[in-house]
């Protein structure tokens, strides 16, 4: 794709290039919507498109960003492993693929997220509960406290069992066959 990321109306790009533009911007906008940066999406749509293997120095031209930018955007989309860095190169330059299975894109980015989810949460679980249950036995507490206490381990008991529930999602998420009976073809 030749297009210079998303500035004004570009005549060089071809009837199909034209049509993949609001395409790429759907991607960006919905990445943007989960926290990923709305350029690097952009570069993940381009890239989709794109049916080849790209360099920085091309990803850099293609977007009109530095390639300090550029790499630091690679370097994003493959922690979510949605660009893979390839063995083979160009020019002796790095190439980079883009994950075009949305499925598997899917997996990779929520199942990342929601599992740092899960190991923050738990963790803090893991921390506050306990001492709450000292709270509640200790004999210095008023009575009003250890009810606030008796509450609030009610309340972390049900975010015990959500999260449990989510990781079980979480490491079904992982499994290859997850999405072989939800509709995929």
């Amino acid at each position: 794709m030749k297009q210079v990321a998303f500035g004004e109306e570009n005549k060089d790009l071809s009837p199909r290039e034209q049509l993949l533009r609001p395409m790429i911007d759907a991607i960006a906008q919905t990445m943007d919507l989960y926290g990923a940066n709305y350029s690097f999406g952009q570069l993940y749509g381009i890239m989709f498109f794109e049916d080849r293997p790209m360099t920085l120095e091309e990803m850099k031209n293609v977007m009109n960003m530095s390639k300090s930018n550029m790499s630091y955007g690679v370097r994003s989309l493959m922690a979510s492993k949605m660009v893979t860095k390839l063995e083979e190169k160009r020019d002796r330059k790095d190439l980079y693929a883009v994950e075009t299975d949305f499925f598997q894109t899917f997996k990779n980015f929520f199942g990342m997220k929601l599992q740092r989810e899960i190991d923050v949460m738990k963790h803090a679980l893991d921390v506050v509960i306990p001492e709450l249950e000292g709270l509640v036995q200790a004999v210095d507490i008023s009575e009003e406290e250890r009810q606030f206490c008796l509450k609030d381990l009610e309340k972390l008991e049900h975010a015990v069992q959500y999260y449990h529930w989510l990781q079980q999602f979480v490491d079904e998420l992982g499994e290859e066959s997850y999405f072989a009976d939800k509709g995929r073809s």
